[in-house]
């Protein structure tokens, strides 16, 4: 059984898995319906051949750091666990384009919108001046 149906098999009473949202190097993360609350959630979960070789501690780290985190534009930690080996976690489901898809598209931002968003990034993000954040974005 391939990844995606054991996830939803494991989760069958609990979250009903739609479609792979996207992948990265360490996890894949899934759009789901969350059975309980009728509502869209996302599940990152860790790669099995990862957690196989090199652990899901890295992973594990990400989940409690997440789950202590608390502040308007940072969303929250739903849910967590573990199957088969290789850890998930589960958090709300915001529709709308990712940074990354909204700068391939425009490949420029006018200057009112990339100060909003390096405001809010700057927010969440103490260790970037905020100089350097619109720099990124922009050029």
């Amino acid at each position: 059984m391939e990844a995606p149906a054991r996830l939803a098999a494991a989760l069958v009473d609990r979250y009903r898995i739609e479609r792979e949202l996207g992948a990265g190097g360490m996890a894949t993360v899934y759009l789901a319906h969350d059975i309980r609350h009728d509502r869209k959630v996302a599940i990152k979960v860790l790669r099995p051949e990862l957690s196989a070789v090199i652990g899901a501690e890295r992973f594990l780290r990400e989940i409690k750091t997440i789950a202590g985190l608390q502040h308007p534009h940072i969303l929250g930690l739903i849910d967590s666990g573990e199957l088969d080996g290789t850890a998930f976690y589960v958090m709300p489901f915001v529709e709308g384009e990712s940074l990354r898809d909204l700068l391939q598209r425009e490949k420029q931002l006018p200057i009112a919108d990339a100060m909003r968003i390096a405001g809010e990034d700057g927010e969440t993000r103490h260790s970037r001046r905020i100089d350097a954040v619109i720099s990124d974005w922009i050029y």
